[in-house]
């Protein structure tokens, strides 16, 4: 289901231009380092990563995905985002790639 979630949101990262350079997580949410265009407003773009895999997810895992547990979402309605743009690539990449994989 992780390595589905991966494929949907760099394709959604695509249509914004955008480029998915890293992708982890743990059970109970992912870590996205995202390199997008200054025309792209971070609100849009991770309703529509949230959105878009929401839907695919249940559609293609019915049955595997307890809706009770998010009271019908799959995704919490909150997100962090953080500006790295000071930040070596090599360090931001390092730390995702330190996140647990979810199980």
């Amino acid at each position: 289901m992780r390595t589905r979630c991966e494929e949907i949101m760099r394709k959604v990262c695509e249509d914004f231009e955008a480029e998915l350079k890293e992708f982890n997580g743990e059970r109970d949410h992912v870590h996205l380092l995202i390199n997008y265009p200054p025309k792209v407003a971070v609100s849009k773009l991770v309703n529509s990563l949230k959105g878009v895999s929401a839907r695919r997810i249940r559609q293609e895992f019915t049955g595997q995905i307890n809706r009770a547990i998010m009271h019908g979402h799959l995704w919490s309605p909150s997100y962090f985002s953080a500006s790295c743009g000071g930040a070596p690539l090599a360090i931001v990449r390092q730390y995702i790639e330190q996140q647990k994989r979810p199980l």
